[in-house]
């Protein structure tokens, strides 16, 4: 029994991302590795290719192609916005904010925002050869491209609001 504290081990763990002090320490690069990150770099990406090859024509001839500049565009900012916070996790510091709900309902408002940008670009795509059938073809196949990449990220903001991935013990205790 004399021995018992000195066969005691002190080490502890943490499932905290490693920081390090400087502009480097505010950036979580576990979230660049993650599946919602990776995704989100996409949605920004692919947003991009939406809006410009939108404006790159002359997308005044029908109206439908305002709805889909209007929707891309605003969508490519905030998921810029959201990027930004994620990244640098400036979320931690406003915890009365339900994080993972905001998530779900940012996902699933820009999925349904551009399925309607989608079936506007799609649908008024000329059915003759002109001058811009080119950018307006690829701009909604790249329309549906993001707007499935938004619901996958739909799906993974579900999850984290749901709790899945936890273990019993933290789903159980309330926050």
């Amino acid at each position: 029994m004399a021995d018992f504290p000195g066969k005691v081990s002190t080490q502890t763990s943490s499932s905290e991302p490693q920081r390090t002090s400087g502009i480097m320490g505010m950036v979580d690069m576990n979230f660049l590795k993650s599946i919602p990150g990776i995704l989100l770099m996409a949605e920004i990406f692919v947003g991009l290719l939406v809006w410009a090859l939108i404006a790159s024509t002359s997308y005044t001839s029908h109206p439908a192609y305002g709805w889909v500049l209007f929707v891309s565009v605003t969508l490519w900012l905030l998921s810029i916005a959201l990027f930004v916070v994620l990244l640098l996790r400036l979320y931690e510091r406003l915890p009365s904010v339900p994080w993972p709900l905001v998530l779900l309902v940012f996902y699933v408002v820009a999925a349904v925002l551009y399925v309607t940008a989608f079936l506007a670009d799609a649908v008024t795509v000329p059915g003759q050869w002109s001058a811009w059938h080119g950018h307006l073809g690829a701009s909604a196949f790249f329309a549906i491209v993001v707007t499935l990449l938004y619901g996958a990220s739909s799906y993974f903001a579900y999850l984290d609001w749901r709790g899945q991935g936890q273990n019993a013990a933290a789903s159980t205790v309330p926050v």
